[in-house]
């Protein structure tokens, strides 16, 4: 089944919430929360699970507004970390002993009910070990999901006889059919960090809710997921509805999310913040991979395979309408790359390569790894996409970030809200109406000189007579070019741009191009950072 097509605004959407329409809370809202709050003592006995319990807790009917009122109530007191203890041996565990402990078919919500999908709590542990309650939305009411050691299979692991109600670290989604069978759809676990994917794929880059100070001199700051509230699927309508909220030191919030898995995954997502100082470098849009190596940066790792990663380049659509390739690199110092523009059309990671004899990986088959495109819903100003490269030796490591920065700071005691649709996909629902890079790659010329063959790849270029026509337009800051070189292969739909860069005494040098007939645009804008 392919998946749905909607416009950018969210029209012709029924399973999303617009946020027209969505309920907006107001400070009366979080004044009569703080008054329904118990009177302790002692105010520090009011913490944010006391504030959830009592906004959204068990038993309780379930209303949208009131998890903002609880995450306004808790941003306007000093943040109190969760305590990330666990019992002997789940605080010790190894990879391997973590990924040997499940959960049974018992605790797995909504299982063989053939509403679409199942949610299946994901144990703490390993890296895992901050804790985040979880709670089932059934009828309108909130029903609470306790820890139970005996719903759970441990494999090689002695767990503790009484380890009492620890929580959880997250959960994973399944789709499922009538027959019973179920397919792994996305997973919310770690900070606030999740992953989706599409049919026929292995999970790859991630996503974040939110993205604070990202390879900033102060620390990057890591909110994360207090609590989830899942509503129960309503089988037939494709779609399942969840809500987190999230907390950090300089901020809390909360985010709403409708999964549609399909041939193409969308997730909707919709984030309203509380500051509680002012942000100036935060990121929407969040997402995260890993580039090693392969034929566009070729630093050497001995490894067999010819190219490791989940991600080969970043895609925008900018506001003017120009669609932009960004070849990713493992470079050997950190890079920061900006993008400005105001109220982008779309950003993401992609991974355009999907030949297996690219990689010839028989266990990670990253040919089969998602892409990722966001598309904002209205409007988010002027800003810059940020591309972060952070030097890579291992391919278990993300090394690449990208984000969308807004110019003005979020005031600290304000509220801001922004939402997006992500498309988890093999490629974007929309495409250059042009010719696309399918590939880039680059070696040693001699003599200081670096060599790139650019690849070209577009219905238009299986025209012999056109292709005469083309030329590229090509520049490079600071530094030279040279030998540039057309060969076209119209039988491929191929035209290939081969040149030699001449960077002289610089240690960096940044490269556009793109091709040009009649003095018009054919191609996207290809655009490449060299480091030595």
């Amino acid at each position: 089944m392919t998946a749905p097509r909607f416009d950018r605004m969210g029209r012709d959407c029924a399973a999303t919430v617009s946020l027209s329409r969505r309920t907006l809370m107001t400070t009366a809202g979080a004044a009569a929360l703080a008054g329904a709050l118990p009177g302790p003592a002692s105010a520090q006995a009011i913490t944010p699970a006391v504030i959830i319990q009592t906004a959204a807790g068990e038993g309780v009917k379930f209303d949208p507004g009131a998890l903002a009122d609880a995450a306004r109530v808790i941003s306007r007191r000093p943040f109190t970390a969760q305590s990330q203890d666990l019992p002997a041996p789940f605080n010790n565990l190894n990879y391997e002993q973590y990924v040997g402990i499940r959960a049974l078919p018992t605790a797995v919500l909504w299982n063989g009910e053939n509403r679409g999908f199942a949610v299946e709590p994901l144990h703490r542990g390993f890296a895992f070990a901050n804790p985040v309650s979880l709670f089932a939305v059934e009828d309108g009411t909130i029903r609470r999901i306790a820890y139970d050691r005996s719903r759970f299979e441990f494999g090689r692991v002695q767990p503790p006889a009484n380890p009492g109600d620890i929580g959880f670290s997250g959960f994973r989604v399944y789709t499922t059919s009538a027959d019973g069978s179920q397919r792994e759809a996305a997973i919310f676990q770690g900070a606030t960090f999740f992953r989706a994917l599409a049919s026929g794929q292995n999970l790859g880059c991630m996503a974040r809710t939110l993205t604070l100070k990202p390879a900033d001199s102060r620390g990057e700051e890591f909110p994360f997921f207090r609590a989830f509230w899942i509503e129960r699927p309503i089988a037939g309508t494709g779609a399942l509805i969840l809500h987190g909220l999230f907390d950090s030191e300089s901020v809390t919030g909360v985010s709403r999310f409708t999964l549609r898995p399909g041939d193409m995954t969308i997730v909707d997502v919709e984030v309203q913040l509380f500051p509680r100082v002012a942000l100036d470098h935060v990121g929407l849009g969040g997402m995260t991979s890993t580039y090693l190596f392969g034929p566009q940066s070729r630093r050497m790792f001995g490894d067999i395979r010819p190219a490791v990663h989940e991600s080969d380049g970043l895609q925008m659509l900018n506001a003017a309408g120009e669609w932009v390739w960004r070849p990713l690199i493992n470079h050997e110092s950190l890079q920061i790359s900006v993008f400005a523009d105001q109220n982008p059309k779309g950003f993401g990671l992609l991974q355009r390569t999907r030949d297996y004899g690219a990689f010839q990986d028989d266990d990670q088959r990253f040919e089969l790894r998602p892409s990722l495109w966001v598309e904002p819903l209205g409007e988010w100003a002027q800003g810059a996409v940020n591309l972060i490269e952070i030097p890579n030796d291992s391919e278990v490591n993300d090394n690449i970030i990208a984000y969308w920065r807004p110019r003005a700071p979020i005031a600290a005691g304000s509220e801001f809200m922004f939402a997006l649709r992500q498309y988890w996909c093999w490629a974007p629902p929309d495409r250059p109406p042009l010719a696309t890079v399918s590939s880039t790659r680059t070696g040693n010329a001699g003599g200081g000189r670096r060599r790139f063959f650019v690849d070209f790849t577009g219905d238009a270029l299986g025209d012999a007579d056109f292709v005469k026509t083309v030329k590229p337009s090509l520049g490079v800051r600071p530094g030279a070019v040279a030998n540039v070189r057309l060969s076209p292969y119209p039988a491929r739909k191929v035209l290939r741009v081969a040149f030699d860069l001449e960077p002289g005494s610089e240690a960096l040098a940044e490269l556009r191009m793109l091709l040009e007939a009649d003095g018009k645009a054919v191609s996207e804008t290809w655009l490449y950072r060299w480091t030595p």
